[in-house]
């Protein structure tokens, strides 16, 4: 089959590469130097998965029908499915995700083929496929929603939790569009997961066609879920922090429940990065006039966290004349090259807002200051300088100055 994919995020080189294994795929972007290093065999962001492919491309050592564009005829003319993956940051002037990229890229694709199947894998509002496919009268609109981990977004498609595709259930065509491409999905998947045993006793990868406003609520419901445990298990440190409690033995003891388990529950500064910040206030907008307490909540928690980490950053420093706090890294996690909505950031504001000189340790920014605090590369001078290194993830290249550090990363993971 021809694909085509608009946007090249995480998102959409992933399932490109992946589906080029057995597919001949063209994927779109606006920026020529992102089309330039990918034609090159290059990533142009971090993900070890990805930047295997397309070494495995480069060298020959992968046969992969892949191609990077800039050419919307070359990719969308005579494709059987063209992927949407473009970004939908939320606007909270609009309270709202923005989805003129979505449209964008649908009307490019309807301009070179009336007859393709789009698959919407951006995130998007629920209800937003419906209504587009009324008001654009385009019944051959499904939406696949992406359940993603940021820098092991190959590795997830080739290994998926769960494959879901939403259509209507009186469409016979589009539900089996939907098949078809929920089959794509799991034919470029790890040959291994084909012989897993799921917990209900089931084998091979699950795969779901529902509605199509169904599928968009399980994605920002699954991501708020994974919000809400983050935000918990946040708050339960932020306890035993003011108790002076040992956070890391309460939290070994709660995570002994097989109900519960061990799986996100490492403290951090708040919940960040691509989709949960953004997916939990989408999904508190689309609670408009329905009764809820926890989804705001969920929402609040993040905001609190991020207050207390910064008091407790600025009591640290406090007597000082002119203190300087360090923040170690930008990302949001280990293993990242991801700025958007991290965590730290919001700390970092918090602390500036005091007036305190902030030393930004970023070794991926290539710039002078980040929102007007210096940025170094020099990590010995940073250590030097900073009166408190704030990490929201452990490394050991902090292990010298580790009475420096304030981080709450209690298991030293992710």
């Amino acid at each position: 089959m021809k694909i085509a994919v608009a946007g090249t995020g995480y998102v959409g080189l992933s399932v490109a590469l992946l589906l080029s294994q057995h597919n001949q795929v063209h994927a779109l972007d606006i920026v020529p130097e992102k089309v330039e290093l990918l034609n090159q065999g290059k990533s142009p962001i971090v993900d070890t998965e990805i930047t295997r492919f397309l070494n495995g491309k480069q060298d020959g050592s992968m046969s992969l029908d892949f191609t990077a564009t800039l050419d919307p005829k070359l990719a969308y003319s005579g494709a059987d499915f063209a992927v949407v993956a473009t970004p939908t940051n939320y606007d909270p002037q609009k309270n709202y995700f923005d989805t003129s990229s979505v449209e964008a890229a649908i009307a490019a694709i309807r301009e070179q083929d009336p007859t393709a199947w789009i698959v919407i894998k951006s995130t998007i509002p629920v209800g937003y496929t419906a209504s587009l496919r009324e008001k654009l009268g385009d019944k051959r609109i499904i939406f696949s929603p992406e359940f993603l981990r940021e820098g092991h977004a190959l590795y997830d498609n080739l290994h998926p939790s769960r494959i879901v595709v939403g259509v209507p259930a009186d469409d016979p065509e589009a539900v089996e569009a939907a098949r078809t491409f929920a089959g794509l999905l799991a034919q470029g998947a790890d040959p291994a997961e084909k012989d897993r045993v799921n917990e209900d006793g089931s084998k091979g990868i699950p795969q779901l066609v529902c509605g199509p406003t169904e599928a968009e609520a399980i994605k920002l419901f699954a991501n708020t879920y994974l919000a809400l445990r983050v935000a918990y298990f946040n708050e339960l440190d932020t306890y035993a922090e003011a108790r002076d409690l040992d956070a890391g033995q309460i939290i070994k003891g709660v995570c002994l429940d097989p109900r519960i388990r061990n799986q996100y529950n490492n403290p951090s500064f708040g919940y960040g990065g691509y989709c949960l910040p953004k997916d939990s206030k989408q999904l508190l907008a689309n609670y408009a006039k329905v009764p809820q307490n926890l989804i705001g909540a969920i929402v609040a928690a993040n905001v609190t966290r991020k207050d207390f980490i910064a008091d407790e950053v600025l009591a640290r420093v406090a007597g000082k004349v002119h203190p300087v706090v360090g923040i170690y890294r930008l990302t949001m996690k280990s293993g990242s090259d991801n700025f958007r909505q991290s965590s730290i950031q919001g700390v970092m504001k918090r602390v500036k807002a005091k007036g305190v000189d902030v030393l930004v340790y970023e070794p991926t920014l290539d710039a002078p200051d980040f929102f007007g605090s210096e940025v170094t590369h020099d990590l010995d001078a940073f250590k030097q300088r900073a009166d408190v290194i704030v990490a929201n993830r452990w490394n050991t290249e902090l292990a010298d100055v580790e009475d420096k550090v304030y981080t709450r990363d209690l298991f030293k993971r992710d």
